[in-house]
């Protein structure tokens, strides 16, 4: 038994070692930058051609045409960059993913999104988050500098955060470490499990929306005694809770048939919270709900099948477009939650084939998702005085073929590499030495 421990805990040392990210973090802006000649896509709506961006100490000071340079008086450290013939763009946002909780999934020890018990609102998602993840600078590469992580375990596994895509450490990456309380949404359709009897399945479902309520009761009651008494215990679960229950935070409920987002919102609003939406999957069917009470939602993905048997092909593609025809506030979020995060352009892209403006399609990853994730004062958009955050692509960056040339988180330049392009590196110097592919 010591034998096979050891071997167990060597494994997982070794999965440790090679998961680890070996990329160094970008240390701050020192001098006035300006990309010039780019079509600059500022997700507000504008598109400059021949435009220029200019940044200092991580803040965005000019967004406009390029023939500003040639009246422009710089200072002898101002780095010009000419990215004629580029796209410049905003950095991406993924807001809902799992990006450094996960890194091998058959490791036990690597899955860090799911804690023991059903109410854990304590649980800060960034606190977990590990910087030196392989995945990270994987989706960062594709222009995703910006990612909500949140946990998803139990009926409210804890608070999502907001992280840059670099830094040493989780209080580095952090924008917002308590963006807001994540509840998964119980099913209120009654579903038998084999020898039920007849009424098991609606006293479930009762059971379950008792024991939010029963949560969100005890938190309120303690939010009122300890305003009314200094001296009364502390209970970290319930303090966690004290922003939402002010209205100060809003509530990400994952919730995707009708009926859930319906249930969903009902008691939201007999709570007096703010919920967000998170999946989605049915909320076409309940779209004047969600605009008349203004709610938003995360939607979970264009790279998905069909969500019934009967549904048309392409349901997952053109929901994107009939939200926004039916007035929703909505942003999206990649179909997969770890790995592939990178994707989330091309998700995009699937929307804007069809239906979706291309130009709403860049604003859903961008600026809709700062709005919704809470950070548009800094993030999301290509403004002055917002944070110098952004890339260079050398062509459409919903297109596949087009590649990320350079990004610029807080107006730090970042190191591109990882460890997928690392190996490429190896192995086509392999082959090059052994002449049977030709040197670049």
């Amino acid at each position: 038994m010591t034998r096979l421990t050891s071997t167990i805990a060597a494994l997982s040392l070794a999965a440790g070692a090679h998961a680890q990210d070996l990329t160094h973090t970008a240390p701050a802006q020192d001098h006035p930058v300006y990309i010039s000649g780019a079509t600059v896509h500022t997700a507000t709506g504008d598109v400059i051609e021949n435009g220029l961006v200019g940044f200092n100490d991580g803040r965005i000071t000019m967004v406009g045409s390029a023939d500003f340079l040639a009246r422009a008086s710089l200072t002898q450290d101002t780095e010009v960059i000419d990215a004629t013939g580029m796209h410049v763009y905003p950095g991406l946002i993924a807001p809902m993913t799992r990006l450094g909780l996960t890194e091998i999934n058959a490791v036990r020890a690597m899955r860090d999104y799911d804690e023991v018990g059903d109410f854990s609102p304590e649980v800060r998602a960034a606190v977990s988050v590990n910087p030196d993840s392989t995945l990270i600078p994987v989706a960062r590469s594709n222009g995703i500098l910006i990612f909500g992580t949140a946990p998803s375990g139990g009926r409210l596994p804890g608070r999502a955060s907001v992280m840059r895509a670099d830094g040493w450490t989780w209080e580095d990456m952090a924008i917002d470490d308590a963006a807001g309380i994540v509840i998964n949404w119980p099913s209120v359709r009654p579903r038998h499990r084999r020898f039920d009897a007849d009424d098991d399945a609606t006293k479930r479902i009762k059971e379950d929306l008792a024991q939010l309520d029963d949560f969100f009761d005890a938190a309120q009651a303690y939010v009122a005694k300890t305003d009314a008494d200094a001296n009364h215990p502390t209970d970290l679960r319930f303090e966690a809770m004290r922003d939402l229950l002010a209205g100060n935070q809003p509530v990400f409920i994952n919730a995707n048939d009708a009926d859930q987002i319906a249930s969903a919102i009902a008691w939201s609003l007999e709570r007096g919270v703010r919920p967000v939406i998170v999946g989605g999957r049915d909320a076409t069917l309940v779209s004047d709900l969600l605009t008349r009470h203004d709610i938003p939602v995360v939607l979970r993905g264009t790279h998905v099948f069909p969500k019934r048997a009967d549904s048309a092909y392409d349901e997952p593609f053109t929901t994107p477009a009939q939200l926004t025809e039916a007035g929703v506030r909505w942003c999206l979020d990649s179909a997969d939650r770890d790995g592939n995060v990178r994707n989330l352009p091309y998700e995009a892209a699937r929307a804007a084939a069809f239906g979706l403006d291309p130009d709403l399609a860049l604003q859903s990853i961008t600026s809709a998702a700062a709005d919704i994730l809470g950070i548009a004062d800094d993030y999301g958009s290509l403004e002055r005085g917002k944070s110098a955050t952004l890339f260079v692509s050398d062509g459409d960056c919903l297109e596949i073929t087009s590649n990320v040339t350079m990004a610029f988180i807080d107006g730090k330049r970042i190191d591109l590499s990882n460890k997928q392009t690392k190996l490429r590196d190896k192995y086509r110097d392999k082959y090059q030495q052994l002449d049977l592919i030709e040197e670049d």
